[in-house]
């Protein structure tokens, strides 16, 4: 009996050490994917980056080029209200709005605990 317990002892010892393997190399390919991805994600910022300097830039251009731009009247007129009019001066945020409430959270009456 004792050679057997042995043998079934070293095989589980052994598939113990390949699992230990075979989870550090899979740590070790995430880990490499990740810093890729890392790589990836920073070039990509700066490309936005860059791309949205030079949008700023060409829009910049072309209000200097256009000067013939209307200022928009300070006049209110009879619908509008100033904030300093109503409010003492401060401006009031708007509330924001909330989602509604999805079927899935709406309680199940035959799924109510009951307990004495």
């Amino acid at each position: 009996m004792l050679p057997v317990l042995t043998v079934l002892f070293l095989i589980s010892y052994g598939l113990m050490t390949l699992l230990i393997v075979e989870q550090g190399n899979t740590i070790q390919s995430q880990r490499t994917l990740i810093q890729q991805l890392l790589g990836d994600s920073t070039e990509l910022s700066a490309m936005k980056g860059k791309a949205a300097m030079e949008h700023a830039q060409t829009s910049t251009a072309e209000t200097q080029a256009n000067p013939t731009v209307q200022a928009p009247s300070t006049q209110a007129t009879g619908s509008e209200k100033t904030p300093a009019a109503h409010g003492g001066g401060k401006m009031q945020r708007q509330a924001p709005e909330r989602p509604p409430v999805p079927a899935s959270d709406i309680a199940d009456s035959r799924r109510t605990l009951m307990s004495i």
